[in-house]
């Protein structure tokens, strides 16, 4: 990765300026988007292996057609980094998944060359398809391309789009980036399959081979060409079996060497000829060019910044919400051979490592497919085992039905393990994990647990594992946070603690502050910043859904405030919740009531301190603002 100056890709202002680069200079351009995007990745963090492996394909993207006319549209997004390169966002790059930077996906107010906005697996070929018809109604003839993973043909909206795709004269080109992996390692019978393809690669460098060849035969080349097509095909059908995506209807060209340019130029122009939709399939290498990342291709498909030299190091123990959740599951399962783990390929996002070499005949990788991984949960249930379902907060959007029809409906116990919840650094808009308390409190029986230390988590686990239910239990992204959680007084659901200037209680508080989860930091030491003035009880919740209403209300009693702060969408959230019941209590009546939550969740990337800054979270700012709410009192 060493040894190229920025020179040639200084002077690529537009994909335009590709045109009439020589074979070298493509090659050291190609070397130059590399050194600049792990430069940056190592800096701020980001998706670097499967970045590093697209760089050429995105090159004769770019190059064959013409974009935004034909437009791209990049399946998840993460791998859309050479392209934000090639389409006039160098200059502002190492900002990438900064506060007021530009994301780590695509993203339509970002750029008109960005299509479609991502972040989620399996939306490419649908929205592809979509964009392709609306030209087709137009009468355009502009190209649209979807550039879709291989992990992303374990979701099952990707088939739902395929068997659409059989429309005649769509100019619609996928491309298959097949390097072998989606986050963790593919599973299952589609990475067979495309493993199967993989191995007929001499077929198809046959076929380019005598192709180039007859081309320079003069005057009856061209001839000889179209003569032999019905010999191709029979030679293919004998070599290469008809495949998958030929049967819905598909042209098919692969597979072809994602990083030799030369190829995948050809092969896409012969795309464009086609009347069919065309599926091209390319593979490429996951984090090309750079070993520790050829290596160890899942710890850096998103990683934080790292030393370039050394790489990311590995811990021995690291200390966050995740690897404690996989030493509990390790244990339980240890205790109860009922208990399963399911993740949607995350295993080492989860913490689902040392689980799945432990208990491997209990752990279950569906690939990108959360709706299924919900409902195969719900059938294990349904056949008495204890399914615990581990998805990120933003990812188990997807599966709302699932827990109401195949869960809920059928008083099926399920946990699901929600990591990721709250606010997100760095991945931005569609990864906060901001909405699952407001949407999932409307399934009915649910339990929604939100700790803030190990020791609650570990005890809400627990709580689970011994009376089975449909259960939450949520945490964020990273570590505990640390400060004196001495004085609290542990409730079950909730524990609280009260302050004032003395040390001493002197009567009821005048100021309620209510909160759960990572957030809960910030609220301690805004009360550290209020007590000398105010005589303030905190509580926090545990057990955040449903309400121990009753107990709850007895601790906060007629206030002149009760401040709600939650890290989540204020509409439908806990604290509105809490307002509700507070109202239709006569015991508990408080001067006012104060939600501070997200009003506008449509937040870009930024660090966390960021984004509390934004949110009004910071420890100062929610002491301002109780300070001026009591001052006006």
């Amino acid at each position: 990765m060493k040894g190229f100056k920025l020179t040639l890709l200084e002077n690529i202002l537009s994909p335009q300026d590709l045109i009439g680069l020589s074979d070298a200079e493509l090659k050291n351009l190609a070397g130059e988007l590399r050194n600049r995007i792990l430069e940056t990745v190592s800096k701020n963090g980001g998706h670097l292996a499967s970045n590093l492996g697209i760089v050429e394909t995105t090159l004769a993207i770019h190059r064959v057609f013409n974009n935004p006319e034909d437009q791209i549209v990049f399946d998840v997004g993460h791998q859309c980094y050479t392209h934000k390169l090639l389409t006039g966002r160098q200059q502002v790059f190492s900002s990438l998944r900064q506060w007021n930077g530009i994301s780590g996906f695509t993203n339509r107010k970002e750029s008109d060359k960005d299509a479609f906005g991502a972040g989620h697996s399996g939306t490419s070929i649908s929205a592809a398809l979509g964009l392709a018809m609306a030209n087709q109604l137009d009468g355009k003839e502009n190209y649209v391309i979807a550039v879709v993973g291989d992990g992303s043909f374990t979701n099952g909206m990707i088939y739902e789009a395929l068997n659409n795709c059989n429309k005649k004269n769509l100019r619609l080109i996928i491309i298959l980036n097949d390097n072998e992996m989606s986050i963790s390692e593919n599973v299952g019978g589609l990475s067979n399959y495309l493993s199967k393809i993989r191995n007929s690669q001499n077929y198809f460098n046959l076929k380019h081979q005598t192709q180039s060849l007859l081309h320079k035969i003069p005057t009856i080349g061209d001839g000889l060409i179209e003569g032999t097509r019905k010999l191709k095909k029979h030679i293919k059908k004998r070599v290469v079996a008809e495949n998958f995506f030929e049967h819905l209807g598909l042209d098919y060209l692969g597979p072809v060497d994602g990083c030799d340019l030369k190829k995948l130029e050809s092969v896409l122009s012969e795309a464009k000829s086609k009347t069919n939709c065309c599926l091209v399939h390319v593979h490429t290498v996951k984090g090309k060019g750079y070993v520790h990342a050829e290596e160890h291709p899942e710890m850096y498909h998103s990683s934080g910044p790292f030393d370039q030299v050394k790489g990311i190091e590995k811990k021995a123990s690291e200390d966050s919400f995740s690897a404690q959740f996989g030493k509990i599951m390790v244990a339980a399962a240890n205790a109860d051979d009922s208990i399963c783990a399911i993740t949607a390929a995350m295993t080492g996002g989860t913490g689902l490592d040392h689980f799945s070499l432990t208990h491997p005949r209990r752990f279950y990788d569906v690939g990108i497919a959360e709706e299924h991984a919900v409902t195969f949960a719900a059938g294990l249930s349904a056949n008495g085992k204890t399914p615990v379902c581990a998805i990120y907060s933003t990812f188990v959007q997807r599966v709302y039905d699932q827990l109401i029809h195949d869960a809920a409906i059928q008083k099926l116990p399920l946990i699901m393990a929600l990591d990721r919840c709250g606010l997100v650094p760095g991945d931005g808009i569609t990864h906060q994990g901001i909405y699952d308390c407001s949407y999932l409190s409307t399934i009915p029986g649910i339990e929604i647990y939100s700790p803030e230390t190990y020791d609650e988590m570990k005890q809400s686990f627990a709580t689970c594992f011994e009376a089975p239910k449909l259960a939450i239990i949520r945490y964020p992204k990273g570590a505990q946070q640390q400060y004196d959680r001495s004085g609290f007084n542990l409730c079950g659901e909730f524990c609280y603690q009260d302050f004032d200037d003395t040390g001493r209680n002197q009567g009821d508080p005048e100021i309620v502050m209510v909160t759960y989860g990572r957030i809960t930091k910030n609220v301690y030491e805004a009360v550290q910043l209020l007590k000398a003035n105010h005589r303030i009880r905190l509580i926090k919740l545990i057990q955040v859904y449903p309400l121990n209403s009753q107990k709850i209300l007895s601790l906060i009693g007629q206030p002149r405030l009760v401040y709600v702060l939650e890290e989540g969408i204020r509409s439908g959230g806990i604290g509105e919740k809490l307002a509700a019941a507070i109202a239709q209590h006569d015991g508990c009546k408080p001067d006012t009531i104060r939600i501070r939550a997200i009003e506008d969740p449509l937040m870009e990337q930024g660090d966390l301190a960021a984004l509390d800054g934004y949110c009004g979270f910071l420890p100062p700012q929610i002491a301002a603002e109780i300070a001026e709410i009591s001052k006006a009192k």
